[in-house]
């Protein structure tokens, strides 16, 4: 991969990939979209969150929303919601700010906890752009989940971080193919934005050639 912005995945997509690596092809590589009560109810909750470089000082904590992030590494680039600066003497300079600082990613989503780890892993890549930035180490983030008014505290490791940079490859190199994959259903079909773009009932259907085959097996 090069060094060309224009080269750049969308760091949201990696929750996306995460969830269904056929629905983040149709967004990401088809551009094809959907929208239902979900998607909006988290567009709006992201809108109150994501004001372009509102910050705001809280004793010895500054938060910044709507932080534009992005790594040369990973070749993604998006938006924080939140990013919390603590101070502390092992921190980093901040522009304009008195003091040294530890900043730490904190992401909202509309729902509740999930069973995945896609939230978790968009958290990771979130702490990998902020860590190449600012040349720091992040540990920790937070999910902010607004149907149960909670944040949960993630820990980001070394092999969260690793993971990010495997599922970062894996996507780049869809994208370079222009290949959208074909996946396993399931139920988490029903709550997809893009089910009916998709069709997953018809990805289940024997082709004429599988069903000719089966029965000079039999």
């Amino acid at each position: 991969m090069g060094n060309n912005e224009d080269d750049f995945l969308m760091l949201s997509g990696l929750q996306h990939f995460q969830f269904c690596k056929r629905q983040w092809a149709l967004i990401h590589i088809e551009q094809q979209w959907e929208e239902n009560v979900k998607t909006i109810e988290g567009q709006l909750l992201h809108k109150k969150a994501d004001q372009p470089f509102v910050k705001e000082k809280r004793g010895d904590k500054m938060v910044v929303r709507g932080l534009p992030i992005q790594s040369q590494e990973l070749k993604l680039s998006g938006i924080c919601d939140v990013v919390e600066f603590h101070a502390s003497k092992d921190g980093v300079s901040i522009y304009g700010v008195d003091g040294t600082y530890l900043p730490i990613p904190v992401e909202y989503k509309r729902g509740k906890p999930k069973k995945g780890d896609e939230d978790v892993v968009q958290l990771a890549a979130q702490a990998v752009c902020l860590e190449e930035m600012l040349a720091c180490q992040i540990d920790v983030g937070y999910l902010f989940y607004n149907e149960i008014k909670h944040r949960v505290e993630i820990p980001i490791t070394a092999q969260l971080k690793a993971r990010v940079r495997d599922i970062a490859t894996e996507m780049h190199h869809y994208y370079s193919q222009r290949h959208t994959p074909k996946v396993k259903t399931g139920d988490f079909c029903k709550s997809c934005s893009l089910q009916h773009i998709c069709l997953p009932k018809l990805m289940n259907k024997q082709t004429v050639k599988r069903y000719i085959e089966g029965k000079l097996a039999e």
